[in-house]
């Protein structure tokens, strides 16, 4: 009885071990495949998204969209300086470039949208956006070559051939600069001919720094627009993609669940 009694708990804890182990083989391939069962949705996406300069469809983007918002932003001066007052306006670049002072043939303005949205009313801009700066052309056109490099840097260090949203908004950029670039090189001064809400004032006396008391007195072009434009979309690219990875980190880290 008593010999009987020991060999039974020792068959018991042999045949437990042996279970034990059975169940650790078992378990712990389930262990190491679960990690990368988890990542499996997220795997092709970066496995097939390369770096933009890599990427000629990324090129493609870039330049399509480049290419149709300079030429829209260099023809729109053209035409509104051709057509907006009683006469063409034609521009020396001796007589512009350095001198803030110069003054564009009188005009009443071309109603574009009405009533009171937007006239076409020829400025010319010795300064930046929305007639900063005055007189610093020079110095915008070092600032604007230093941006058009960094945006180039950022399509190809900092994008992949997939992020088509931030080259279109790259290519507005791009656009933009080298748009009210090109006209400090070549006119002197930026050609701008955009006036939203004209005639239309701020109520309770209201006015802005400058003294005016419309709404919106600055005078802009399609450059400019072009310019915020893209920032608004970069900024937008840059959301979305902070959301994509909050997801992505947010499946990685969900525990494994026992089939």
């Amino acid at each position: 009885m008593t010999s009987a009694d020991s060999d039974t708990p020792a068959s018991t804890t042999d045949s437990a071990a042996s279970a034990g182990s059975e169940a650790l083989v078992v378990s712990a391939p389930a262990e190491r495949t679960a990690p990368s069962a988890l990542v499996a949705p997220i795997a092709p996406a970066a496995f097939n998204a390369i770096p933009a300069w890599r990427s000629p469809a990324a090129w493609c983007v870039l330049f399509l969209v480049f290419i149709a918002a300079v030429s829209l932003d260099l023809w729109s001066k053209d035409w509104a300086f051709r057509t907006v007052a009683p006469q063409p306006v034609v521009l020396v670049y001796e007589q512009v470039s350095g001198n803030p002072g110069y003054s564009l043939p009188w005009h009443p303005g071309v109603t574009a949208i009405a009533p009171d949205l937007l006239d076409f009313h020829l400025v010319l801009n010795h300064g930046a956006v929305f007639g900063i700066g005055q007189g610093r052309g020079p110095l915008f056109i070092a600032f604007t070559v230093l941006a058009v490099c960094t945006a180039l840097w950022v399509f190809g260090k900092h994008t992949s051939s997939r992020s088509h949203l931030s080259h279109i908004g790259l290519a507005l950029v791009l656009a933009g600069g080298i748009g009210n670039m090109y006209d400090r090189i070549a006119v002197g001064a930026v050609r701008d001919f955009l006036h939203l809400f004209p005639h239309r004032e701020l109520p309770w006396g209201l006015h802005w720094p400058g003294g005016s008391n419309e709404w919106f007195p600055w005078v802009f072009n399609i450059a400019d627009s072009e310019l915020i434009a893209g920032m608004l979309i970069l900024m937008l690219a840059i959301h979305l993609n902070e959301r994509r990875q909050a997801r992505a980190a947010a499946i990685a880290v969900q525990p494994t669940t026992p089939a």
